[in-house]
């Protein structure tokens, strides 16, 4: 559910973050913006609410934390938002469905993936994965005819397709460059934030740190490329909105449900939702900016249903295998070392049977 409310976040910031790009705003100081936002709304959570729990922070964590601000704030979102520039919305949202492919492949790569090509379950992890990818540029590429909405208006402008038909092929082409560039730095981010969530399990904390050096990284660079101190300039219009919503749903809320995910179900299980913010766009552009809804759109959304059907089934069955290993495993640890408060709720009876046990032979 958490995931799945994160893609509404995600639609809506493409379409504001649009608005601001068509507007003149430049890409380098909304990140920085963004970021700065996130901090100042993470940070009092984070200090507060994890300070008994936060683990001892090495130099080789901040480094790798100082690897999830560059993969992140500064690679993914500067060349996404060029990317985003260069072409439209909806072309960015296909291209960053590529995501769960992405995220499999390097999955597979570092070994925090296991698949068995005879067993049904790898077999769904890999099939809903191409159906995911599928869906979402079937979406895309292929309009086919209107299907009617209740809502929708059949009177449409041709201001938009006429303005894009101008676009020249060389921008076209490095916006799409820029947005291949941005999902791959977005999938590196996601497995090696499963590799640090294992080490440093404050997700509220491990995301604040991501803005926080996500922000001094992106200022260094924009101080470095934008040298127009008018670019800093923001007032109450739609770049503030963009900055303060981008900054609290899109980075602060985004960083710590996607860590929260990826520790309890993996970074694959938690890059499949991508796909659904290509329906959430969709019908978004029907309502609000009361655009058709095409045939491809509704064959390429049951395609993506699918395929996370089956990508999901697949992280259900190893999670139901991986289950009971771990439990065969329980009585071989000493009771002091379970540090999952799960675990501990989970074995409170047997330690309660077993701490009676011993007053009762004292006695």
């Amino acid at each position: 559910m958490a995931m799945t409310s994160l893609q509404f976040g995600y639609a809506g910031m493409n379409i504001i973050t649009k608005v601001s790009l068509n507007h003149g705003m430049s890409h380098f100081v909304l990140v920085v913006y963004r970021h700065a936002v996130a901090t100042a709304v993470l940070a009092p959570f984070a200090f507060f609410l994890e300070r008994k729990v936060r683990p001892k922070l090495t130099f080789f964590i901040f480094c790798q934390i100082f690897a999830l601000g560059l993969l992140g704030p500064v690679i993914d979102q500067n060349f996404y938002y060029l990317g985003l520039k260069y072409t439209s919305p909806t072309f960015g949202c296909a291209m960053s469905n590529l995501l769960p492919a992405m995220t499999f492949i390097l999955a597979l790569i570092f070994r925090m993936e296991k698949v068995k090509i005879r067993e049904i379950r790898s077999q769904a992890k890999i099939l809903g994965t191409i159906l995911c990818v599928g869906g979402a540029m079937l979406m895309t590429l292929y309009k086919g005819g209107i299907v009617p909405m209740p809502w929708s208006s059949h009177h449409h402008s041709s201001k938009a397709d006429a303005a894009s038909s101008h676009d020249s092929d060389a921008d076209w082409i490095k916006g799409c460059l820029c947005l291949i560039v941005a999902t791959l730095a977005w999938a590196s981010l996601f497995v090696l934030q499963a590799s640090v969530l294992n080490k440093y399990s404050a997700q509220l904390s491990l995301a604040t740190l991501i803005c926080f050096l996500g922000t001094l990284q992106s200022a260094a660079i924009t101080l470095a490329v934008e040298r127009r101190p008018s670019a800093w300039a923001i007032g109450w219009d739609m770049n503030l909105l963009t900055a303060v919503y981008s900054g609290v749903v899109a980075s602060g809320i985004a960083y710590y449900v996607q860590g929260l995910c990826m520790r309890l179900k993996g970074p694959v299980f938690a890059t499949a939702f991508s796909p659904l913010m290509m329906i959430i766009v969709a019908i978004m552009d029907s309502i609000i900016l009361s655009q058709s809804i095409f045939a491809g759109s509704v064959a390429g959304g049951v395609l993506i249903v699918v395929g996370l059907y089956g990508v999901l089934w697949g992280k259900v069955k190893d999670s139901k295998i991986s289950t009971p290993a771990q439990e065969s495993m329980l009585p071989t640890k000493a009771i002091p070392d379970v540090t999952n408060k799960q675990n501990e709720s989970m074995m409170g009876i047997d330690i309660a049977v077993f701490n009676s046990k011993i007053k009762s032979e004292e006695k």
